[in-house]
């Protein structure tokens, strides 16, 4: 088969831990051919959608991990499946790109994941839908609505609805001298709108990432231990990751989610537990595949291709 790979610049990828790398490793290792498409490259013309395509042949060195081939402008109906993993910011152009892929998929391509279930699935906000697993939050952008909310629950996270890695990923109590400047930062005076959660000290044991794919669960989460003096459960932040088993609570949030989103054209997703509690639903480009698979041995690269060939059969 032929899969094109909607990928960040591939200079900025690092192959050590990347799970987009690990996907087209296992592709490649299956006998499929890997294709490399940059998101500024799609294109709309005579009722098609375009893109130019470099044929890659993955490599085991970590530094050069990749030679790259011919050079192609197709249409997307050249490839037998077309995998959008590039990194949020969900900003306008990631939107464009989304109507694009929708015009390929209603002309009969394959896209994973589904560009309308990316698009209508908000990251933070989408866990609003499964108000059971949810902390005690807030979606708002009036000071006054997140000033009760902080002094009701007396220590909050205030985060961006848009943001990912932890960036601009706040921790405020009632009495914190910074708290208002925080507030009319993160909501630009009141002209953004962002989430309030809970603050959940389970967060010292980690933030657990739980991979779902093709509406089952991968059996191991990722635990993302913030670093002494931080409250994020990041990897980009400096969290360190331990791969444990699920426990009983994980499996239910897992279990209950897994075949809904499958069903809508989510073939991945990656959802985040901290305790007992569900706090994201990631959609764009979840990760964790390489530190799960070197430290338990589980291969979720494979797991994640079985469930690619058999939604392309």
């Amino acid at each position: 088969m032929k899969f094109a790979f909607i990928l960040d610049p591939l200079e900025h990828i690092k192959a050590y831990k990347d799970s987009s790398v690990a996907m087209m490793r296992e592709a490649q290792h299956r006998g499929h051919e890997v294709f490399a498409v940059m998101r500024e490259a799609l294109a709309w013309r005579d009722g098609q959608v375009l893109a130019t395509a470099t044929r890659i042949e993955l490599l085991l060195d970590q530094h050069t991990w990749y030679a790259p081939h011919e050079r192609m402008r197709v249409p997307l109906r050249h490839f037998d499946a077309v995998l959008m993993r590039q990194d949020p910011p969900f900003d306008f152009e990631y939107v464009v790109a989304t109507w694009l892929l929708e015009r390929a998929v209603a002309d009969g391509v394959r896209v994973f994941n589904d560009p309308r279930a990316i698009r209508d699935h908000s990251e933070k906000l989408a866990v609003a839908e499964f108000p059971l697993f949810a902390p005690p939050m807030l979606v708002a952008r009036e000071a006054t609505l997140l000033d009760a909310f902080i002094d009701e629950m007396g220590d909050v996270i205030l985060k961006p609805l848009d943001g990912m890695g932890g960036a601009s990923i706040f921790r405020v109590r009632p009495g914190d001298a910074n708290r208002n400047v925080i507030i009319e930062t993160l909501t630009q005076h009141g002209r953004r709108t962002v989430m309030a959660q809970r603050y959940l000290d389970q967060i010292a044991q980690g933030d657990k990432r739980i991979l779902l794919i093709g509406g089952e669960v991968v059996p191991h989460a990722l635990a993302r231990i913030p670093r002494a003096g931080e409250t994020r459960g990041n990897l980009a932040a400096g969290a360190t990751g331990v791969a444990q088993p699920l426990s009983a609570r994980d499996r239910e949030i897992a279990q209950t989610l897994a075949p809904l989103l499958a069903a809508r054209g989510l073939l991945l997703a990656g959802i985040d537990v901290i305790g007992d509690w569900l706090t994201e639903i990631n959609v764009t480009s979840p990760t964790c595949f390489v530190e799960i698979a070197q430290q338990t041995g589980y291969d979720v690269a494979a797991h994640f291709l079985d469930a690619l060939e058999r939604a392309c059969r």
